[in-house]
């Protein structure tokens, strides 16, 4: 006779998941290691009641804006690689609908959360409930299905067994290697609180493999041989390097073979910055070094990339008309990109066969070759140098000097989170990555407003060492509200906040396409009605000290650099406020080394967006459909 325990729905699901492990050659970890959650009508007397039933077994953080706790679980997630997330709790309605956003960089980031939003009625006593969004032909449609299109896993439960097979799908999704991102559960208020006869075999410790798949022999073959005839092959790190914990693999097959290394905004760091191979970042934000030698390549590498518009410069960065792909890559729709030869695999154990079969033809790239990009290399680095340099330290920074400030305060163990902004484009060309997870940005989907909460997650997963959210003011504005649940906690992240007065990054942008920056100044309205008056007077040091933070200003280089030292000193939540000297420009920092398509208005009567679509046209014509 099987055994049964008597819980409610929402008990069980709690207790079940404190019984999950992910494992990873040969080590286990918790798979869900925390919950967040704001609660409501709709899940307070479900999964909030059993939290409290369960508090011991499963650890709680109480978030202030639904979107911001799932940044935290998944920048919990990515550092801690993927085998360990947090799940977020939320009530229906807008509560639900805040997880949306959140659910989307999850997906397009390959990144595990669990999503349990409360869901309206299922016996339905009334129509409508509170927060019941009434759709009349369809009276099993909640708000929650918004949350259909940017979930891996989606499902509604509706009955108190239904919990089980749902329960173990969503599991298998998250711990999947190639199918993870957002699992989102949505469950009714009333289910939540319903008793059942749980089997004890349910709540049973489980482990979940995550595969390393090796390659096909034959794609293998074939992989080794379009290497060993290239003549200019280049490599392209993206995030699966890191996912796939690849970087040692990849430091190896790029020393035995000589191959340089270029990397997305998601792979960067999978070599360190002072690596003999590493050219920096690629594409749009990538350096001059890595850009010509991506538009002279014969044979491009791509290793765990999805070669977003930013990488392959909107399919216009592959100049040589004979240039082949092959793409090492755990998801088979990613390792067909770009017509490339597929080598479905994981990053690893892929890298780790190529090496293997190429040490075995004592395979190496030409002598000219190397000496060719490691010179341009030390150039680029020479222009990094110059953007970091103050010649006068009592003046206020350029937003390189910013970076480079806290370029020379950090060691290996620091780790630098950013997401939207111009500072990604400056980060990626001119952040000197020193460990394999220093470098944590989200451009996937660019998310303003993902740096502070996505800090603390990355602080929980990595508790001793230093965390830095760096800001603009345009993310800081959009949702700075995590700050009291650093300090409520004592999580002490480091908030770096640049202030230039506005969407300094689409500033520039609209001014280049012909928009004349409309739209993205904050400043007072002048007499003829646009936003070029005085700018606003908002104290955002001010703000950040009222939730609760502490605050170094820092009005000059000098100043930076101290408060910038005492920050990360600290043992509180730190923040460090700066203005920029470019207010009215993007940083600084080099130029776009590649471009990046955003269509421009094919009539227009004002000259600056004539004078763009001429430079439009003439960029377009270079895409090019590798076939």
């Amino acid at each position: 006779m099987t055994s049964t325990t008597r819980l409610t729905v929402a008990q069980a699901l709690v207790r079940f998941l404190t019984a999950q492990y992910a494992e990873r050659d040969g080590v286990r970890h918790r798979l869900i290691g925390a919950t967040w959650g704001i609660f409501g009508h709709g899940n307070v007397a479900g999964i909030g009641q059993a939290l409290v039933e369960y508090a011991r077994d499963m650890p709680y953080h109480q978030g202030r804006n639904e979107q911001a706790m799932v940044h935290a679980a998944v920048g919990y997630a990515r550092q801690s690689g993927r085998l360990s997330t947090h799940a977020v709790t939320t009530s229906i309605g807008p509560g639900a609908t805040n997880l949306v956003t959140g659910a989307a960089l999850a997906t397009v980031n390959h990144l595990p959360v669990l999503l349990l939003p409360g869901d309206v009625f299922a016996t339905r006593p009334a129509d409508p409930v509170l927060q019941q969004l009434r759709v009349p032909y369809a009276g099993d449609a909640s708000v929650n299905d918004c949350l259909r299109p940017v979930s891996k896993y989606f499902d509604r439960i509706t009955r108190p067994e239904a919990l089980i097979p749902s329960a173990l799908e969503a599991v298998r999704v998250l711990t999947d290697p190639v199918e993870t991102g957002a699992v989102t559960l949505a469950l009714p208020q009333d289910v939540q609180a319903e008793a059942y006869d749980w089997p004890d075999r349910f709540f049973a410790e489980r482990v979940w493999v995550v595969r390393r798949p090796g390659a096909d022999p034959t794609e293998l073959a074939e992989a080794v041989t379009a290497i060993r005839t290239a003549r200019r092959p280049l490599v392209i790190a993206g995030g699966g390097v890191h996912h796939s914990r690849a970087e040692q693999a990849l430091a190896e097959f790029a020393g035995s073979t000589g191959i340089p290394v270029a990397s997305t905004q998601a792979g960067k760091g999978s070599l360190p910055h002072d690596h003999r191979q590493d050219v920096g970042g690629i594409g749009h934000t990538g350096t001059a070094t890595a850009d010509e030698l991506a538009r002279t390549a014969d044979l491009v590498i791509g290793i765990g990339t999805r070669y977003t518009d930013f990488t392959t410069a909107s399919g216009t960065l592959f100049e040589r008309p004979d240039v082949r792909f092959l793409n090492l890559n755990i998801a088979p729709h990613d390792g067909h990109k770009l017509a490339g030869m597929p080598l479905i695999a994981d990053a690893r154990s892929g890298l780790e066969e190529l090496t293997e079969a190429l040490l075995m033809h004592a395979h190496r790239v030409a002598d000219s070759y190397v000496a060719e990009y490691t010179e341009d290399k030390e150039r680029w680095e020479q222009r990094v140098e110059a953007c970091f340099e103050a010649d006068e330290p009592d003046v206020r920074p350029t937003q390189p000097q910013v970076l480079g400030a806290l370029d020379a305060v950090v060691d290996e163990s620091d780790i630098v989170v950013n997401a939207a902004g111009s500072l990604p484009g400056d980060l990626h060309k001119l952040w000197r990555a020193r460990s394999v997870d220093q470098y944590h940005l989200e451009y996937g989907y660019s998310c303003m407003g993902y740096e502070i909460p996505a800090a603390i997650g990355v602080q929980l997963a990595a508790p001793h060492r230093p965390v830095w959210a760096l800001v603009g003011d345009g993310t800081y504005l959009m949702n700075p509200t995590e700050l009291v649940t650093a300090v409520q906690e004592g999580i002490a992240i480091k908030v770096v906040i640049v202030q230039n007065h506005g969407y300094a990054s689409i500033g520039g942008l609209s001014e280049a396409v012909g928009g004349e920056r409309f739209g993205t100044a904050y400043r007072f309205r002048a007499d003829d009605g646009t936003f070029t008056g005085a700018p606003l007077p908002v104290d955002l040091a001010a703000n950040a000290a009222s939730l609760g933070m502490r605050v170094l200003r820092a009005k000059t280089v000098r100043d930076l650099r101290a408060a910038l030292t005492e920050a990360r000193a600290a043992d509180t939540p730190t923040c460090v406020y700066v203005e920029t000297e470019t207010a009215d420009t993007v940083s600084g920092a080099p130029p776009a080394q590649a471009w990046w398509d955003v269509p421009v208005a094919e009539t227009a009567a004002r000259p600056s967006a004539v004078k763009a679509r001429e430079l439009y046209e003439r960029h377009v014509s270079t895409r090019r459909r590798h076939l």
